[in-house]
């Protein structure tokens, strides 16, 4: 009961983002702005609030609690999930705090330009913030994304990537940049310079890039995917980044026995090309560290079965088995998490 009311919180608070008007106030505390000055309320009961700062990493602090019992979660950018649900008791105050990229445009790399600054939205079940700041983090990592519609920054709801939601599995010190963008595949990721070539100028070194492209290389034949993956890895070190290889998620395409256990629902493209086996030969030839998201997100689906699966995926809404919903994105990116703690990828320090 408890996993329903927060994946219920979760969609009103991204609902809410999407459709937060955007609040403008004087900047206050140096020439960024902090406080609560910039927030406006809205007609669900959340605080929209919006700092004109200039692309880059922020540090966002914030105390949450207050005379009564609160349940508070921050979401921002284009409905991107970056604090969970908190409840305070009636009386407790709680500091809390996370990195956010700020970058234009603020979600998918060729989609709306959004609007410029920070913008966030304190929601939840009983909201209750009492003080909020934001400061540049200049020296704060970032975790990188490469990948499609099924990692990006969806911008309507009920469309939700995984990338979306994975910031709330971050501490302050490290913001989420997802650089995925629906549509793309292996190939038009290297060939678009609005793609791979802003991610390459961006990464630093130390800086994770999670790499997950295999849904729209539908025609794509083994040579080319191997060489385009190889490509993407070997320019993320050449910048000092650290690649790791991502197995896409399953499309929910049951087999007559219950099982997933065909070409559809685990990427085997139109040429016969396996793409899951391909990533994960690559990454042991290329020695990069390997998410096996394929083979997780296939036992939590079978796990599930074909009725109870459809939660994950929009099947019900839109006839959907392929893109997450705002309960598949966040169970999703709760996988990918664990594999970051797993693997060391990302210190315990930065995980939640």
């Amino acid at each position: 009961m408890r996993k329903r009311a927060t994946l219920a919180v979760a969609a009103t608070l991204l609902g809410a983002l999407a459709a937060a008007p955007t609040a403008h106030a004087s900047p206050v505390d140096g020439p960024y702005g902090q406080g609560l000055d910039h927030c406006t309320a809205t007609d669900t009961g959340a605080l929209a609030c919006h700092f004109d700062v200039a692309p880059g990493t922020y540090d966002v602090s914030v105390t949450l609690g207050g005379e009564e019992r609160g349940s508070t979660a921050v979401a921002g950018e284009t409905r991107r999930a970056l604090l969970p649900e908190t409840v305070t008791g009636a009386g407790q105050r709680v500091a809390r705090s996370f990195t956010v990229d700020v970058r234009d445009p603020e979600g998918e790399p060729t989609g709306p330009a959004g609007s410029p600054g920070l913008d966030l939205v304190i929601g939840g079940g009983a909201p209750s913030v009492t003080a909020l700041r934001v400061s540049p983090a200049r020296a704060a990592r970032r975790l990188l994304l490469v990948g499609d519609s099924t990692v990006c920054d969806q911008p309507g709801d009920p469309y939700t990537g995984w990338g979306q939601m994975l910031p709330v599995h971050l501490k302050r010190g490290i913001a989420v940049a997802n650089h995925a963008d629906s549509g793309e595949s292996t190939v038009s990721f290297l060939a678009n310079p609005a793609l791979f070539d802003r991610v390459e100028a961006a990464i630093r070194p130390g800086d994770p890039v999670l790499i997950q492209l295999a849904h729209n290389d539908k025609q794509t034949d083994a040579a080319t995917y191997r060489a385009n993956l190889t490509t993407l890895v070997e320019r993320v070190r050449a910048k000092g980044g650290e690649p790791v290889l991502v197995t896409p998620i399953v499309r929910r395409w049951f087999s007559p026995d219950g099982t997933l256990n065909n070409g559809t629902a685990l990427l085997v493209n139109g040429l016969g090309v396996d793409h899951p086996a391909e990533i994960r030969a690559l990454a042991a030839g290329l020695g990069t560290p390997l998410i096996d998201l394929t083979a997780l997100t296939k036992r939590r689906v079978e796990a599930l079965g074909p009725e109870a699966s459809k939660a994950l995926y929009l099947t019900t809404e839109k006839r959907d088995n392929t893109h997450t919903s705002v309960r598949g994105a966040t169970e999703y990116a709760a996988l990918v998490a664990a594999e970051l703690r797993a693997l060391g990828i990302v210190p315990d320090r930065l995980l939640r």
